[in-house]
């Protein structure tokens, strides 16, 4: 499946928005290993967890499959596809 760098800053965003929410998580009930989680809260995490290193996976995927197919250094559009979803307010410049 052929993707835009338009679809690969919207992935790398989800990507990153589901590692803020493990993150807030992690801060919200502290180490497990100080004070036990619920069941509840193991199960969030858990959950959130998965969501973050599946939407990971994929952004990845989807960044090896556009530098191939345009020919680009890998590590070159993944540098530019993370500037530009960090900068939501600018235009992608990493289509070169």
């Amino acid at each position: 499946m052929a993707h835009t760098f338009e679809e690969l800053v919207e992935k790398q965003r989800a990507a990153d928005e589901a590692h803020a929410r493990v993150l807030q998580l992690r801060d919200a009930y502290g180490a497990p290993t100080a004070a036990p989680w619920s069941e509840t809260q193991t199960d969030t995490y858990e959950t959130a967890w998965r969501a973050w290193r599946d939407l990971a996976r994929d952004a990845q995927a989807a960044v090896t499959e556009y530098a191939k197919d345009e020919g680009a250094p890998r590590g070159d559009v993944e540098a530019n596809v993370k500037k530009a979803a960090k900068s939501p307010e600018e235009p992608p410049s990493g289509e070169d």
